[in-house]
């Protein structure tokens, strides 16, 4: 029988972020510098075996149901299907998923299918490639539609979109955005800039909130929020579109937390447990494994960083730092 990670207000993490890379091929502007960032060492990532040790021991050891494969860009990691796989044939077996740019979805969709992968995210800010380039530093537009529907294609579904809406950049093409995912069946969710960029530049003041991305889609369409208790302990509120059955969400971490009901814990790259986004502690489980730690003395590190988890983010405090770490370096 797992013993769940669980924190000192009562939360139950059963959600794992996995960071397989810190590297990502595009330069998003609200992300990291043109130039990139000092990447990881290969000596300090964690091997495809050591992470699927690691998901071992949290699905079965620590009651993990959920686990979502993240960057940087996760689809640069060679061992990616085979992580995939070996993840897949976990009992129980764990609900799989992976958040990807969609630039290297088109030649791999089937191959993740077929290991075992049940579903994608995919980040699209803007339809307009000239503002994907100026956003991304990179000519990727058609790279990023295309991937999308390979894994609509591959059944990854439902092909659920990432949007982050920046003011004066790509805020008034909300709707039709919307109006885009609906055609295609896809499920399309907006989220709140948050401040975990590279350069520590992110202004709230500059910051499309959720109360103004819903005046927006309401310009052309009627949304009716879905009831409360279908959110259970998922990011996004979501809105039925003209009556659904199709969906819309908003994730609003800045301006309506929802650190209350979080079930999620994150591993990065390099081994390290944290236990919020936006976390300033980590707690080191690469050098437990190096050093021959067994699966119950590595849970029981695990389940001390959990223990520890704030009540709330705290991005509203007079006090509040970002973490040091930027989020191509913790995984989304």
């Amino acid at each position: 029988m797992a013993t769940v990670l669980v924190d000192s207000f009562g939360r139950t993490a059963v959600d794992l972020r996995v960071s397989l890379t810190d590297r990502c091929n595009l330069r998003c502007t609200y992300c990291m510098p043109e130039e990139g960032l000092q990447w990881l060492a290969k000596p300090q990532l964690l091997t495809d075996e050591e992470i699927v040790r690691l998901v071992r021991i949290a699905v079965t050891d620590l009651g993990v149901s959920e686990v979502r494969f993240t960057g940087g860009e996760p689809l640069l990691r060679p061992g990616l299907v085979g992580i995939v796989a070996e993840c897949a044939a976990l009992e129980p077996r764990p609900e799989l998923s992976l958040t990807t740019n969609g630039i290297g979805l088109g030649r791999t969709a089937a191959a993740l299918r077929d290991a075992g992968l049940d579903r994608v995210n995919v980040s699209l800010d803007t339809l307009d490639p000239e503002a994907f380039a100026r956003l991304t530093r990179r000519h990727r537009h058609s790279d990023v539609l295309s991937g999308m529907a390979a894994a609509e294609e591959a059944g990854l579904t439902p092909v659920k979109v990432n949007t982050v809406l920046m003011r004066g950049v790509n805020d008034q093409e909300a709707p039709d955005l919307l109006a885009w995912c609906l055609e295609r069946g896809y499920e399309l969710r907006f989220i709140e800039q948050m401040p975990l960029d590279a350069q520590h530049g992110w202004d709230r003041s500059s910051m499309v909130t959720a109360e103004e991305i819903l005046e927006r889609l309401a310009t052309r369409f009627t949304l009716t929020p879905e009831p409360a208790a279908r959110r259970g302990a998922a990011p996004a509120e979501r809105w039925l579109v003209d009556g659904g059955p199709a969906r819309v969400g908003v994730i609003a971490s800045v301006t309506r937390p929802f650190c209350r009901a979080c079930d999620r814990t994150r591993l990065t790259a390099d081994g390290q447990v944290r236990n919020c986004l936006f976390a300033r502690e980590e707690t080191d489980l690469r050098t437990a494994l190096r050093d021959g730690g067994s699966d119950g003395e590595i849970a029981a590190l695990w389940r001390t960083a959990m223990w520890g988890k704030k009540a709330g983010a705290g991005i509203d405090n007079p006090d509040f730092l970002q973490p040091d770490r930027p989020m191509s370096a913790i995984g989304g």
